[in-house]
């Protein structure tokens, strides 16, 4: 029976009710004919695939120390350029990327095995959608880098995750081609249908793809946009990236790749033809329309359609609602081409979900073998694969950390770890080592971890539950509803808390004090080095009534001397202690921001001024004796954090102000971030970004003092610090030190901007008002020029009576009536009318701008004897010319006197002068 038979509901009904088994069973075997012929091709490259070794150079790439010549790439600046490629150029190009990508990253660091594992589905995606107006999601965005490279970027990489360089995530305002930002897991499918949603009210046709994978399928958010997707049956195409981090039967996380059969590949071709997807749909729709014994064999058809012959784990997608194709081969250009044509081209609407199958770290071995190594690197040679990474006379917090956990774990068997996903991160893959079975991985799923410590304190286990900060946000509901509200002794370890560096305001953990410090029943409490993190990891074990946690930086300790044995003891819970004993300021510090107290403090005492650094240890509870001893005896009190508003800082204030001690002449000044996000960059920049250096802690320690000025406090800083001074004229005041970053930084300031407005406010101003002067100078010397001329005409007239003089040619009049506009002068602004003065208000000593006369001999001769002109009539007066009308008495002869420019002029009532020829009115 042939799908052309399906053309209405008339045929169909009869067709599925007589052959619905029989149309199957041809389907089946024709799809086993056509399977046969390509098996033992497919069965050999999977074979080399799972080797480790790439089959060919090109597919293996080639590794350079300099840059990789890349010919095709380089014609490809955007993805319009490789539209009529064929299936071997887009090979060729996809090698090229990967070549350029390993060279890239090399250079800056940075994630680069989930790049070369999307390679090929990058190049096929922009190959057959149109993005920008097709929009392509990347979670996570681990794995966007060839899709930077591809659309623009490409000359940018050079400067991937430094600061003011490309972000290492998708990012809004970094390009139109990223349609939403990237940095934790399992949002694409999410922010895809709202996409897809929104794109259907607003009647548009562009298609929106989800790509998901490298550990996000773990998340439970996934789940639940899918089964919304499935609900709302919007057109979205959700493309699974299965590298080994996907909990499906397909792979696992120890083992290899499993080989993509050949029968699976070619029913994944078949699922994705339209007739397929058309009999699915009217399927669907026969299910919906009748029942009985027609419903079930209508019903059959569309299961056999979909979920017997899909491949393993399709059954949840389906039952999710989305249409499974796969899984198939993700490094083979021409299958995800021809699958994602077919996808775009189906007419039939609904949520689709392809399975790929790719390998990360695919093309380089080092990165193939040691997925988690090369996850995310630092510099390294790519010939060989060693990374460079920075040599440090000290162990970073996060291997502090493991240790302290690992020596309160031998001492005591009911500590457990607890993290998501990211043992190597957090050092509890140490842990692991050593206690395999009390370290559980909960894969990326901070809500479930949160829930699930709960559940182990419940027994008399004591959970640590070890969270970035910024990941800890994912699980908020959790801590609040299901640890801190029942009071049970959940410890949190939160690291990589504050600023971050390369990986920007994604992964900075700035807002864990504040949202765990307004918790009732939660202990917080932040080590300010890897002795004092020790004794707060002993802190956390001991206290078994509530709940606990600590934060402690990314980056190296500060050097200081280790607990004996490295085993901590447990602090006094809310006590902090006073590091330097000073007077008239005094720095409490919290957490890592304590050594930049010690740092400040040092570059203020070679001018005359010892500070107090207090360590406060606890935020909650708070030592009130300390800040009340602080507050009593010294004029400024400082407090410093890495910490966004709300935190620290607020509490302080909030127990000062209710206690008093804000009532007298005690100054309280809160340093820490600012309010907005901090862009990457290296961890130096970006504190100078915050203020948060001992130079801005020093700075701000003599700005308050009032002995002592901002500007000359700023440059004493700067002095000690050998910055290079950066003085800004529009504001009239000097930066902290010169750095794009920090010019970057007051450019985009609120009051810069203001400032400039205002000064070119001025500067119009200015040059307006100029331009004014100018014209009224030039407008009053003309009308003396025209004042006298027109004396000595009327003169020649009643001295020749009917004879016209033989004036000099004047030049061209700026103004061709006296008090009119001219058509340069700035409109709206009306010349004086005549009479004028000759130095008008404002302008009394200005110069007049005028007109020489000519010498005696330039002059024409004019005698008495000159013949009367044709006209015996007598012309009309001059305007300005001093009202004289023509006479025949007296003959006045005429001279070089008549174009004097100065003549006698006479103080008015008003005080102005005025020329003794223009008192008559016009």
């Amino acid at each position: 029976m042939a799908l052309s038979t399906l053309s209405i509901s008339g045929s169909l009904t009869k067709g599925v009710g007589a052959d619905a088994q029989r149309l199957c069973s041809q389907w089946l075997h024709g799809v086993d004919l056509q399977c046969h012929f390509s098996y033992k091709d497919n069965k050999l490259k999977a074979k080399r695939r799972l080797s480790g070794v790439c089959a060919s150079s090109p597919e293996r790439g080639e590794y350079f120390s300099e840059k990789p010549p890349t010919p095709l790439l380089d014609t490809v600046n955007y993805p319009i350029h490789m539209k009529n490629l064929s299936v071997k150029e887009l090979q060729q190009l996809a090698d090229e990327l990967r070549s350029d990508l390993i060279f890239n990253v090399s250079k800056t660091g940075g994630h680069l095995g989930s790049g070369l594992g999307v390679v090929e589905l990058t190049v096929a995606l922009h190959y057959v959608f149109n993005a920008p107006q097709d929009r392509i999601l990347w979670d996570v965005g681990h794995q966007s880098y060839p899709h930077k490279i591809l659309t623009g970027r490409r000359h940018r990489m050079p400067t991937l995750r430094q600061t003011e360089g490309l972000s290492g995530f998708t990012k809004r305002d970094e390009s139109e081609y990223d349609c939403f930002g990237a940095g934790h897991s399992s949002t694409t499918i999410s922010a895809g249908l709202g996409m897809a949603v929104g794109r259907d009210l607003k009647g548009r046709k562009n298609h929106v793809v989800a790509v998901i994978g490298d550990g996000a399928m773990t998340a439970g958010q996934a789940y639940e946009a899918m089964n919304n997707a499935g609900y709302l049956d919007s057109d979205i195409i959700v493309i699974l990236n299965d590298n080994k981090q996907v909990s499906l039967p397909t792979a696992n996380l120890d083992g290899p790749i499993p080989p993509v059969g050949a029968l699976s590949s070619a029913l994944s071709r078949l699922q994705s033809n339209r007739p397929l997807r058309e009999l699915r749909e009217v399927a669907k729709g026969v299910t919906k329309q009748i029942g009985g014994t027609m419903h079930e064999l209508a019903a059959k058809v569309d299961e056999y359609a979909r979920g017997l012959i899909s491949g393993s784990g399709s059954t949840l997608f389906e039952e999710l609602g989305l249409y499974y194709i796969g899984p198939f081969d993700g490094h083979n250009i021409d299958d995800l081409t021809s699958i994602l044509k077919e996808v775009k081209n189906t007419k039939i609407t609904g949520p689709v979900l392809i399975h790929v199958i790719t390998e990360k770290g695919r093309g380089y071995p080092y990165a193939e073998k040691s997925a988690d190594k090369y996850h995310g690197v630092n510099k390294f040679e790519p010939a060989t694969g060693k990374q460079f990474k920075p040599s440090a006379p000290t162990k970073s917090y996060t291997t502090y950390f493991a240790d302290a956990l690992i020596a309160e774990a031998e001492a005591d068997k009911d500590i457990v770890a607890i993290h998501a996903a990211m043992g190597g991160g957090t050092g509890l893959n140490l842990f692991n080592h050593r206690f395999p079975k009390r370290c559980f991985d909960v894969g990326i799923a901070e809500q479930h971890a949160v829930t699930f410590a709960a559940g182990l304190a419940c027994e008399g286990i004591k959970p640590f539950c070890t969270i970035y900060s910024t990941f800890l946000q994912r699980a908020y509901d959790q801590v609040v509803h299901d640890v801190d509200l029942q009071k049970l002794p959940v410890r949190f370890a939160m690291d990589r808390a504050g600023l971050v560096g390369a990986d920007g305001p994604t992964h900075c953990g700035a807002f864990d004090v504040t949202f765990m410090a307004c918790l009732p029943n939660m202990v917080v409490m932040a080590p300010s080095d890897e002795a004092e993190l020790f004794h707060m990891v002993a802190t956390a074990a001991a206290i078994d009534d509530r709940p606990s946690c600590f934060r402690y930086p990314r980056g190296n300790g500060a050097g200081v001397e280790l607990p004996l044995g490295n085993k901590g003891v447990p602090l006094e819970v809310g006590k902090g202690r006073i590091l330097i004993e000073g007077e008239r300021v005094a720095l409490v510090g919290y957490g890592a921001a304590v050594q930049s107290c010690l740092a400040a403090a040092a570059l203020v005492e070679p001018h005359g001024l010892r500070l107090t650094v207090a360590d406060a240890r606890f935020c909650k509870p708070l030592d009130q004796g300390l800040i009340r001893s602080l507050a009593r005896t010294h004029e400024v009190l400082i407090t410093v954090e890495e910490g966004s508003i709300g935190g620290f800082g607020s509490h302080v204030a909030q127990f000062m102000s209710v206690d008093g001690l804000l009532d007298g002449k005690l100054k309280l000044r809160p340093l820490l971030l600012p309010d907005r996000y901090i862009d990457h960059g290296s961890p130096a920049d970006q504190l100078t970004q915050a203020g948060l250096t001992p130079s801005h802690i020093a700075a701000a320690v003599f700005n308050i003092l009032e002995s002592w000025k901002a500007r000359e406090a700023l440059e004493i800083m700067s002095i000690n610090q050998n910055y290079i001074k950066y003085y800004c004229d529009y504001c009239d005041t000097y930066l902290t030190h010169d750095s794009p970053s920090v010019r970057k930084q007051h450019n985009a300031g609120y009051k810069h901007k203001a400032n400039i407005r205002s000064y070119y406010q001025k500067f119009e101003e200015q040059q307006t008002q100029i331009l004014i002067d100018q014209k009224i100078k030039d407008h009053l010397g003309q009308t003396v020029v025209y004042q006298q001329i027109g004396a000595a005409y009327n003169q020649h007239l009643a001295a020749f009576p009917g004879a016209r003089p033989r004036l000099p040619v004047m030049p061209p009049p700026m103004l061709p009536i006296p008090g009119a506009v001219p058509h340069h002068l700035v409109p709206g602004i009306r010349p004086p009318m005549l009479p004028v003065p000759i130095s008008a208000p404002g302008y009394a000593n200005a110069p007049m701008m005028s007109m020489q006369p000519p010498p005696s001999s330039a002059l024409p001769p004019q005698t008495s004897g000159a013949p009367a002109p044709p006209s015996t009539s007598t012309p009309l007066p001059i305007p300005g010319g001093g009202g004289q009308t023509p006479s025949s008495s007296g003959v006045l002869p005429v001279d070089t006197q008549m174009y004097n420019f100065n003549p006698t002029a006479t103080a008015n009532a008003s005080g102005y002068s005025y020329p003794q020829s223009s008192q008559t009115s016009h």
